[in-house]
């Protein structure tokens, strides 16, 4: 159990900020991170040719330890949509195969693979919400021989329900599926490694679980995919010999070694990111397990306090540890992120789920205001002010 981490973030009190899965707040030592780098731009003369490599090893090593790879296996990328593009460009997929994806999937990776299949032909399979949470057997009845890609996420959005990614990814190999996963809402608070999932590409922003800045992310790319891979752009950045200011008028047609070939233009990103690097040192200070594990016993009270309000959840088995939806047998209305916002209470609503996402700097009462705040917002009449 990680104790209360609140100081480390410019929260006000007044403040009961559930919503981490909308984004992140900077914590203080990655907001001092960007003013550094503010400054430093503001004096161009002290960069030098190395900073546009450093800036860039330093965030693939950090991130590359977060999902127990490689650093050459991780390239940087500005969002989720750029790498799902890549994953798009290099999965072979042929007419009549099947792309499968989740019902109410978020839309960053459903939107390239509806081109993909009506440029070959394919079909794009989504898999119906299951009644008792339990996506995981949903996937594995509908992964078989006829399908090409399963573009998942490890739990979804919009509730937190669960995905056994390394059942579905056995089963993509048995069957000869690519496996590209969306870890937007679940890397830096569920762990991760590699070889237990073996994602052909693994695929995040930076800006919510990673508490990092927003248009920064990265793509693990499997060895497999790499030699012959296809970028997006063509870089100077990504080819060889780039750290030759001098020769950059030699133009060269190998790329650098590794995932290295897929990053996009301007990698280094001054401003962006050191506040990313400085987030996901803390996250590996703390450990992601242990992050898992608190926020599992936060999201537990939740559950107990939600069904005790007469709420809705996901069974237990089949809840993500850091994110829980709320439902209620009619939608919650329109203007509820509203209503909770004007009483110091953010939470988000995605689909028919009030989508709660707390992390280290929350507090018991932050999740008994939300529920007076739900009480009143909900139940109480109009006419009882």
């Amino acid at each position: 159990m990680i104790p209360n981490q609140r100081d480390r973030f410019s929260l006000p009190s007044e403040v009961a900020y559930l919503n981490c899965a909308y984004t992140a707040p900077l914590m203080k030592t990655a907001e001092a991170a960007g003013r550094r780098a503010l400054a430093q731009k503001a004096a161009p003369w002290e960069l030098t040719a190395a900073h546009f490599f450093e800036t860039i090893r330093e965030n693939r090593r950090l991130f590359a330890r977060i999902i127990a790879s490689a650093a050459e296996d991780v390239a940087l990328i500005p969002s989720v949509s750029y790498g799902v593009a890549l994953a798009a460009r290099n999965l072979p997929v042929a007419a009549g195969q099947k792309i499968v994806v989740l019902q109410d999937q978020f839309p960053s990776n459903v939107y390239t693979w509806r081109r993909r299949a009506l440029e070959t032909g394919a079909v794009l399979s989504t898999v119906d919400r299951p009644g008792d949470g339990d996506w995981t057997t949903a996937l594995l009845d509908v992964i078989d021989r006829d399908c090409a890609i399963a573009a998942l996420p490890h739990c979804h959005w919009t509730d937190g329900t669960l995905i056994d990614l390394a059942a579905v990814g056995a089963r993509c190999r048995e069957v000869g599926a690519a496996l590209v996963v969306d870890g937007t809402q679940s890397l830096g608070a569920m762990p991760f490694a590699v070889a237990d999932i073996q994602p052909d590409f693994l695929i995040t922003t930076a800006h919510k679980w990673l508490l990092g800045p927003y248009s920064f992310g990265f793509c693990y790319i499997a060895p497999r995919w790499q030699e012959n891979g296809v970028p997006l752009e063509e870089n100077w950045l990504n080819r060889e010999g780039s750290e030759d200011f001098a020769r950059l008028v030699d133009y060269r047609d190998a790329y650098q070694p590794g995932a290295l070939r897929f990053d996009c233009g301007e990698a280094s990103n001054f401003i962006l990111a050191p506040v990313a690097a400085q987030a996901l040192r803390q996250i590996l200070d703390w450990k992601v397990v242990n992050i898992a594990a608190t926020l599992k016993i936060r999201t537990e009270a939740i559950a107990v306090q939600a069904r005790d309000a007469g709420f809705e959840t996901a069974p237990a088995a089949f809840r993500a540890p850091h994110l829980i939806g709320l439902r209620l047998t009619t939608p919650p209305p329109d203007d509820l992120p509203a209503r909770l916002s004007a009483a110091g209470v953010y939470v988000s609503v995605r689909g028919s789920a009030i989508r709660v996402a707390p992390h280290l700097y929350n507090t018991q009462e932050d999740i008994d205001r939300l529920f007076q705040a739900l009480q009143v917002s909900l139940w109480t009449p109009a006419s009882a002010g």
